[in-house]
């Protein structure tokens, strides 16, 4: 089934519905105190708002996280980027898009999830304590990405507007462009976005040209909703992003994650990387009685051209739950599922017929939240997920599994709450690396066995946090511990254990979090700290722990904003790591460093749509390589050094 085919079938279902929405009686439901932001963050949950994303000015995922610690991103190329959270790879957690769920990356040099921020609304990151309703395979949290709709754009009384925006940069020459339209009319809104990246390769601190990074993303996205006179919402959404620019190759394969390879000669060519979506989302926004349903149904592909391999991973995805108010609480229940496949597309002699992969799932869940009382609020839930693996030799594993969770938020004080979660989840089966499925010559010999599969191990992990959270005035406080290990995370790079090495691993990240606010009238200026020590097998994690994860160490995030008046506002991130000496055996320390950027914006008082913004990033012209980037301290490889100072002139008009 092609994915033309595809949206068209979910837009049937999205009619289908429409058609069977009844009437129902409507309740507001009290917010519960233990899902209040402030008790969330000391839960290590984390969310970046839409005014956050602003701030950032976010051209790509490494920029969406600037000034938090516990969240990084390696840098580079679209291609290449992959997000880190307590130095766990996003592989390891639960990733959404608009509720479309996001199978894997295809390739281990390249990135997981690409993507424009220019139409993100917010996004939600739980670091290890994830509810029962976040969906299968949450082992170490979630990401979960929301794309604006016509409602978040229109300015009150309008039914029509649009924004164009304009961005260069003096590293690269980059130019990005990006524009939408969007409107209301009789309960229909609807959104159309389209953005550009192109530019040449960036310049480090040093001047060094660094090959293979220049910007070559085009994304399109669609978002129609309706919603009936009595609040029956029903959303259609559709994006695709592509990234398909110069790239470094080695040995005919690109690693858009390295600078060079010693000893290989580095050329550059052309890879490919795409993701398209398609998401429907039923909910009723004015619900009756006990009665909140939501209904999701998605489709996701990643595809990925890395020259002498290529693969495919796709998700078909789906959910039907309902929130039931419950006196002093609600009970979020419901049941998904999910389909995914990874596929190797390349058919030469290196590969054996039939490179394809699939799991099959299916869950049901319950989650509760409830204030018991003034000072005691309540999170907890379970899931029972069962799931089906079949391998390309056309073997099929079956197991099942059950997660629980639990969160606490209580008050202490009139300043001082603790907060304390634990989760025990079942990960379930893992695909291995779409592009090398199949593939017999990566030891150079054809004992790779791929025709004849081992047995397939799940994953569990068990986590704990336990924080306090001050609040006094405009002042905010917390520190937290955390403690996350992974039993059994899967060795994606083949179906079985092989010349020694392990079939799967037990990963470990401990540490803690802190962070310290101030917020006033005008603004508000934050730093946040990590320390995340992450380990597999009891050793340090390597830099090229692929699907796995890095070694972080001390991270210090920090972030700020201030309104000079109603004309002109400024602002800053920087990122500070300390040296990290806990590395494996063949692997040198990594250095510390320290990066600075600021903004400003101009909003003139004859053009109140026009905004005029300027960026100097990396103000010091520092020359470092990010903590999140692949082969950082390995000898064997030339990690990526990250941009110098970088001017950025930006405008961007409402209409």
């Amino acid at each position: 089934m092609n994915i033309q085919m595809r949206a068209i079938l979910l837009a049937s279902v999205s009619a289908l519905a429409a058609n069977a929405a009844a009437a129902q009686e409507v309740i507001d439901l009290e917010a519960i105190r233990v899902e209040a932001d402030a008790a969330q963050d000391a839960l290590g949950n984390v969310e970046i708002s839409s005014e956050e994303i602003a701030e950032r000015n976010a051209a790509s995922t490494d920029e969406l996280f600037a000034g938090q610690s516990e969240i990084i991103a390696s840098g580079g190329a679209v291609i290449a980027q992959k997000v880190l959270v307590h130095g766990l790879e996003e592989s390891n957690l639960a990733v959404t898009i608009d509720g479309a769920r996001q199978n894997k990356g295809a390739f281990h040099h390249t990135g997981n999830v690409p993507l424009d921020p220019f139409l993100l609304k917010r996004v939600q990151v739980s670091s290890g304590l994830a509810p029962a309703d976040a969906g299968p395979g949450a082992l170490a949290g979630i990401i979960a990405y929301e794309t604006k709709d016509a409602r978040d754009l229109l300015e009150p009384g309008a039914t029509v507007g649009g924004f164009t925006g304009l961005t260069f940069g003096s590293n690269g020459g980059t130019f990005r462009r990006s524009a939408a339209i969007y409107g209301m009319q009789g309960g229909f809104d609807y959104l159309v976005g389209y953005s550009r990246q192109t530019g040449d390769d960036y310049e480090d601190g040093a001047g060094t040209t660094i090959g293979g990074t220049e910007p070559d993303m085009t994304d399109y996205f669609a978002k129609v909703g309706y919603t009936t006179d009595s609040g029956k919402r029903f959303v259609f959404s559709a994006e695709h992003v592509s990234d398909q620019g110069l790239r470094a190759f080695q040995g005919g394969i690109t690693r858009p994650d390295f600078t060079e390879v010693p000893g290989r000669a580095t050329t550059y060519d052309v890879a490919v990387t795409e993701r398209t979506s398609y998401s429907f989302t039923y909910t009723d926004e004015n619900p009756q009685g006990i009665w909140a349903p939501t209904i999701q149904l998605a489709w996701n592909e990643q595809y990925v051209d890395a020259g002498a391999v290529a693969g495919r991973n796709t998700s078909l995805s789906g959910k039907v739950e309902n929130a039931f108010s419950m006196g002093n609480g609600v009970l979020t229940a419901g049941l998904d599922f999910f389909s995914d496949e990874a596929e190797a597309l390349e058919s030469d002699a290196y590969y054996l017929p039939n490179g394809k992969e699939r799991i099959d799932s299916i869950g049901v869940y319950a989650q509760m939240r409830q204030d018991v009382s003034a000072r005691v609020s309540l999170s907890y839930g379970i899931r029972f997920d069962s799931q089906t693996f079949k391998g390309a030799d056309g073997q099929e594993f079956s197991d099942s599994g059950i997660s629980v969770n639990g969160s606490a938020d209580v008050i202490l004080s009139n300043s001082l709450t603790l907060n304390v979660g634990v989760a025990s989840v079942w990960g379930g089966y893992e695909l291995n690396e779409a592009a090398l499925i199949g593939r017999s010559d990566l030891t150079g010999n054809s004992a790779y066995n791929w025709d004849n599969y081992g047995p397939q191990t799940t994953s569990r992990a068990n986590n704990a946090r336990i924080g306090l959270r001050y609040e006094q005035g405009p002042w905010q406080a917390g520190f937290a511990l955390f403690h996350t290990e992974l039993e059994g995370v899967d060795n994606a790079f083949y179906p079985n254990d092989y010349t020694g090495d392990l079939a799967s691993y037990n990963v470990t990240s401990r540490g803690f979090d802190a962070k310290l606010r101030y917020t006033g009238a005008r603004g508000y200026i934050e730093g946040n700290w990590t320390y995340a020590d992450v380990s597999v097998e009891d050793q340090p994690v390597g830099t090229t722990s692929y699907y796995i994860g890095r070694p972080v160490g001390h991270v210090i995030g920090l972030s700020g904003a201030y309104e000079l008046n109603d004309q002109w506002m400024i602002g800053g991130t920087a990122e500070i790591a300390l040296e990290q000496d806990e590395v494996p055996t063949g692997y040198a320390p990594l250095d510390s460093y320290e990066v600075l950027n600021l903004w400003t914006t101009w909003t003139p008082r004859a053009y109140e749509n026009l905004t005029v913004r300027l960026d100097v990033k990396n103000v010091f012209d520092t020359t470092y390589t990010g903590r999140g980037n692949d082969g950082d301290g390995f000898s064997r490889v030339v990690p990526l050094t990250e941009p110098g100072r970088t001017i950025l002139l930006s405008a961007n008009m409402k209409f």
